[in-house]
Parts: C-alpha cells; sequence; structure tokens
C-alpha cells in the first residue's frame, strides 16, 4: 500500500483539422482563408467563429487576435468545438465524486472497483492531515483496517457465490459487495474529455480560493497543460501562488 499526496495529469488526446475537407468547403463557398496558427483547436474554433459571419479573409488577421475576441465578446459556443482528452491518476475517489458533477461538455470513464482487484490499492492523504504527525497516524490506522477488511471481505464473499460457475462473475460480485468498506482515499483513474468551454469552467470553479484542496491541485495542473497547448485560448489566465504554497487561478474574462 502506497500513500499518494500528489495528483498525475497525462494529456493523451488533442484534435486536428482535415485540410482537404476545408479546401472542398472554402472552393465551395467562393472563399480562402489561411490562418497563422498550427493548434488544432485554434484552427476549429477560429474557424467556426469565422463561418458564423463568413468573414474568411476579413477583420482581424492574426488567429490571436481573432480569438483574444471571441473570449472579450464572450461568444463561449465558438469554444464547445475545441477539445482535450486526459488521463488523472493519483486521485481519489473524493475527487472524483466532485469532478464527475462537471457534466456539460464533459466525458468520463472511470476505473470500475467491480471488476478491478483493490486489494493492492494505494490511498491519497490530503495535505493538512499529512502534516499533522497525530492525525496521520490516526488516518494511515483506519486506511489500513479499512483495507485489510476488504481484503476479508473479498476472501469470504468469493466462498459465497462459489456457486457461480464464471469465475469473472463471481470475483465482480465479491468485489462489488466488499468495496463497500473502501474509504474515499482509494486512489482511482478516471479518463476526461471536455471542450474548450467547460474546460474554463472547471478551471475557474476548481482552481479558486474556495475550491477543495486535491480537486484544485489538478485544475491548475490541466490549466498549465493547456496554456501550453493553447495560448489563445487559455492564456488569459494568471497562475497566482499563495503563502501556503498552492496556487489559484485568475482571469478578467470568466464564464465564457
Amino acid at each position: 500500500m502506497n500513500i499518494i499526496r500528489e495528483p498525475r495529469v497525462y494529456l493523451i488526446g488533442r484534435q486536428t483539422l482535415d485540410d482537404a475537407a476545408l479546401e472542398r468547403f472554402l472552393s465551395d463557398v467562393g472563399a480562402t482563408w489561411t490562418t497563422d496558427s498550427e493548434v488544432g483547436a485554434e484552427r476549429l474554433c477560429e474557424l467556426a467563429g469565422r463561418l458564423c459571419y463568413m468573414s474568411f479573409g476579413k477583420g482581424r488577421k492574426t488567429s490571436a487576435a481573432y480569438l483574444a475576441n471571441i473570449i472579450e465578446s464572450a461568444h463561449g459556443s465558438v469554444l464547445e468545438h475545441a477539445v482535450w482528452n486526459f488521463i488523472i491518476a493519483g486521485v481519489s475517489r473524493s475527487f472524483t465524486h466532485e469532478l464527475v458533477r462537471h457534466r456539460a461538455g464533459f466525458a468520463f470513464s472511470q476505473l470500475s472497483q467491480r471488476y478491478v482487484d483493490e486489494s493492492a490499492a494505494d490511498f491519497v492523504e490530503p495535505d493538512c492531515i499529512a502534516e499533522n504527525p497525530e492525525l496521520h497516524a490516526l488516518w494511515l490506522e483506519a486506511v489500513r483496517q479499512s483495507h485489510a477488511a476488504y481484503g476479508r471481505l473479498v476472501e469470504g464473499l468469493l466462498q459465497v457465490f462459489a456457486r457461480e460457475s464464471d469465475p469473472t462473475q463471481r470475483r465482480k460480485l465479491a468485489r462489488q459487495a466488499a468495496r463497500s468498506v473502501l474509504p474515499n482515499a482509494t486512489e482511482t483513474r478516471i479518463f476526461v474529455s471536455a471542450n474548450a468551454r467547460a474546460w474554463r469552467h472547471f478551471i475557474e470553479a476548481r482552481a479558486n480560493e474556495y475550491a477543495e484542496t486535491e480537486i484544485r491541485k489538478v485544475a491548475i495542473q490541466i490549466l498549465r497543460v493547456l496554456q501550453k497547448e493553447s495560448p489563445s485560448l487559455f492564456g488569459d489566465y494568471e497562475i497566482v501562488p499563495l503563502p501556503d504554497g498552492s496556487a489559484v487561478a485568475r482571469t478578467a474574462h470568466r464564464k465564457i
């Protein structure tokens, strides 16, 4: 059993633009358009915005300037065309209970405790507990007791369901009942997809002083990744350090 203190974020997928299909469309409507952005998500958002007004070859000449105006105008629907995919690991079930409350623009696929054996599970300890030796000892004892109870319950339940001929089904029935004693601190992994507008909403809701500590860490990590991926869509955020060593995100363009 390992104790985890920091989440891990992996950018797994990003979008690309089909240039041949775009050229066929532009030819069909008698328009021409080029952009100086090489980021698929930015190109898609700019294309969507220009389509709304058929402003190909008109107005703001750079992609950054065009998208900055989109953000300043709160034309948020354009940002829904850009999607990024992340795997988030080293997080607790408490974290995912909060994360999946973000519905619009999000998709989730989470590790299943019914199928995955948690006898070798790791656990996520909140910083405020880990920094206090007495509270850490209390937390560790509770986690170990719950984990040990899970193991004994699985063994006993495998006997209860011994008549089940399918071994996979037998294990699933045992684990789905035994997991009831596992704490919210149990580490999990989750695949998350969301569009740019949804990620902005997540960052604004979860990367501020009032958000729960673990989810704020994840929000800041995702923001750092997205700022490198797409400066034009996330560069307006400022990451501000706090006296306790953590950070928050702030922007003048909220609720796009």
